[in-house]
This record gives structure tokens, C-alpha cells and sequence, in this order.
């Protein structure tokens, strides 16, 4: 039978050393879900650059960007039925889509994009297959959008002001009119 004996002063070592095995160790084989690339890129991950996944609350939904397509698009795996969801109207050949986020139902997507000439903020209805601009009246680039669980709050970067900053924009607000001149 091997025997160990540790001093105190060989605590915090062996207390690491217990530490690192629990990390280690603690991930089995069984606990990763990782389905393998489709060359015809309609499963989760692609031979191509797949990148930025965000889940739906329950963890139903995986939203990501990926090249697929040549330029990166917003792509949402049903993890559940175990494939791609159409997301019509919401990706276009013209512009690249990255940094996406998902409501916690699934319901919401926001993620960025650069179809109008600089980095705006866009949010997609799934229910109704519409798309909006929320950033469209904020000078500069924007960055990082992420949604609230209920669909109501998008935070994002935006340096509009010479540094970069963070714009809360509430959905439940109404716009006063723009006066027309």
C-alpha cells in the first residue's frame, strides 16, 4: 500500500493539485454535445467558419455566424429536432451578419450588420419574419448586440462618440414622429 504524507506546508499545493483533478476529470466525454461538420453545411457545425453561438433559455436554440455562403450569415440550429431553421428574409448576399443573440424563447434574434455601409443593429422576429434597424438613427459603428430573455431590452456598443459605449435600447418606447420638412 503507497503512502503520501503531506505536511502542512505542502497544503496548498496538494489542494491545487485536488482542484486541477476536479476540473480535469470533471468534463466526461458524455457531458460534451458536439455534433460532427456537414460538408453540405445543414447541421450545427460546417467545414466552414462557425463562430459567436448564443442559446435560447431552455437551451433549445443554438444561433451563430458562419461563412457558409462565402460571407458570414445568422444561422439557428434546433438542437431538439437535431437541424438548420429557415430564416427567411433575415440574411442577404450583399451584407455579412455576425455577433448574433437570441431571446429566451427563441422567438427574437439581434445580431449586427454591415448591409447599409457601416455595422448597424438588427432585430429579427421569427412569428413575423421581420426585420428592423435599431441602430439606424446612432452615428458610428456598432458592436456586441444582446437582447433581454423577454425580448424587450437590446444593449449594444456603439462608438458614435468618439469611444465606445453602450446604448440600451427599449423596444415598449415609441419614437416620437420625425417631423418632415
Amino acid at each position: 500500500m503507497l503512502q503520501l504524507k503531506f505536511w502542512p506546508s505542502h497544503w496548498p499545493q496538494v489542494s491545487a493539485i485536488v482542484a486541477a483533478s476536479v476540473v480535469l476529470w470533471g468534463c466526461g466525454p458524455g457531458q460534451f454535445q458536439t455534433p460532427r461538420p456537414t460538408v453540405g453545411g445543414q447541421g450545427l457545425n460546417s467545414v466552414f467558419t462557425d463562430s459567436a453561438p448564443a442559446l435560447s433559455a431552455d437551451g433549445r436554440y443554438v444561433v451563430f455566424s458562419s461563412s457558409r455562403v462565402g460571407s458570414d450569415n445568422i444561422y439557428l440550429y434546433d438542437r431538439q429536432a437535431r437541424r438548420l431553421l429557415e430564416l427567411p428574409r433575415l440574411n442577404s448576399e450583399e451584407d455579412s451578419a455576425t455577433s448574433p443573440d437570441i431571446s429566451a424563447d427563441g422567438r427574437y434574434i439581434v445580431y449586427v450588420s454591415s448591409e447599409l455601409g457601416k455595422s448597424e443593429v438588427f432585430l429579427y422576429d421569427r412569428e413575423t419574419r421581420v426585420r428592423e434597424n435599431i441602430s439606424r438613427r446612432r452615428p458610428g459603428d456598432v458592436r456586441n448586440p444582446t437582447i433581454s430573455p423577454d425580448g424587450r431590452y437590446i444593449a449594444f456598443e456603439t462608438n458614435g462618440q468618439g469611444q465606445w459605449d453602450i446604448e440600451i435600447f427599449d423596444r415598449q418606447i415609441v419614437s416620437p414622429p420625425t417631423p418632415e420638412n
